[in-house]
């Protein structure tokens, strides 16, 4: 019964949610101001799941800045979850076909300035890529999901490319981020949203030298690491970790997390 009250709860938020955000993409380029109102909709979707999130790392970040994040990926609800744990920052996923076509929450996120790839279509696909370095260049985050896919039991899927690529075309840096926990709460192929605490730990900013031989194989494989051995130790592995990519003017002055 709760949890069928839960889900009764996020339909009522996630509709008049997503036509306002639909209406406002209407008169915001890329979407900016439909996103400001999207975060009411992560707000409310943790608080009826009775989600807490515990954030380490933010003082990494500068907020005045763009970056590509990379994260890993268990639960339908990683979305608010990262929604809620970067609020400085405008985000953009890089999502499937197949999302934008969910009545409302698609709609909405089209209307966002989500980048929709094809993954079928090879030279959609390389579209999408240029879509996102607009964006970023723009002063928008991109957060991608290098599964590609929800992993089941807490294991990490190997990685996909296409973020990183996305990334030697911006300059932008690319911060690993490792959510904790999001699966138990929401596992995938389960519709019972439990309540619980999920941390999220925002590692150092990696920035990938293009004149390197071998440079992008090297960060893909560095930030799987890293995403990899915060999961197993949790918050202290991030704060130790220093990434031999990682440039220190990268890091913003503020001490948030």
């Amino acid at each position: 019964m709760l949890y069928s009250l839960k889900l009764l709860l996020i339909a009522l938020v996630t509709l008049p949610v997503s036509l306002t955000v639909i209406l406002c993409s209407l008169f915001s380029a890329h979407g900016k101001f439909g996103y400001t109102v999207s975060r009411i909709w992560a707000w409310a979707i943790l608080k009826i799941g009775g989600v807490k999130l515990k954030v380490d790392g933010l003082g990494r970040l500068d907020s005045a800045r763009p970056y590509i994040f990379i994260a890993n990926h268990q639960s339908n609800i990683d979305i608010p979850i990262l929604v809620e744990s970067l609020p400085d920052f405008q985000l953009r996923w890089i999502a499937k076909r197949e999302l934008m076509l969910i009545p409302f929450f698609g709609w909405a996120m089209w209307a966002s300035g989500h980048i929709v790839v094809d993954r079928a279509n090879r030279a959609k696909a390389m579209a999408s890529l240029r879509v996102a370095r607009e964006r970023v260049r723009g002063g928008i985050s991109v957060v991608i999901f290098p599964e590609g896919t929800r992993g089941t039991g807490g294991e990490l899927l190997p990685f996909k490319r296409g973020g990183f690529l996305l990334a030697s075309k911006t300059d932008a840096p690319i911060v690993p981020v490792t959510i904790k926990g999001s699966g138990r709460l929401l596992p995938k192929g389960d519709w019972r949203f439990r309540s619980g605490q999920v941390e999220v730990i925002v590692s150092e900013p990696i920035v990938l030298d293009q004149h390197q031989a071998g440079a992008l194989n090297a960060v893909v494989h560095r930030v799987r690491e890293i995403i990899e051995a915060n999961s197993r130790r949790g918050a202290g592995a991030a704060t130790t970790e220093k990434s031999a990519f990682a440039s220190g003017s990268e890091v913003g002055a503020r001490s948030r997390g």
